[in-house]
């Protein structure tokens, strides 16, 4: 399928792309190359293939979720570059 200038144009001109007229040409060829091989695939037959989300076995893995002590407070504050008490301090984020 081969696109022509205004298309391409009109696809810069969504993705607010400045495009001087080489680019254009390039960008042209290369879409129309990768619209043909969508046609390519579009040909192809798949009735008999079933529908697949995932095409190896893998499942999540997860650890069993168990209850376990906390960290204490001064072990996690230890390398703390300030704390105020029992708190990490940090630079204020939001302005009031």
């Amino acid at each position: 399928m081969s696109l022509t200038p205004e298309q391409v144009r009109q696809v810069a001109h969504l993705a607010r792309l400045k495009l001087d007229e080489d680019e254009m040409e390039r960008m042209r060829l290369q879409l129309s190359s990768i619209l043909d091989h969508i046609e390519m695939l579009q040909a192809i037959d798949v009735t008999d293939v079933p529908i697949t989300a995932q095409v190896t076995d893998l499942t999540n893995v997860t650890r069993i979720d168990a209850v376990t002590s906390s960290l204490p407070v001064d072990a996690a504050l230890a390398n703390a570059p300030d704390r105020q008490g029992d708190y990490f301090r940090v630079k204020a984020v939001f302005e009031e």
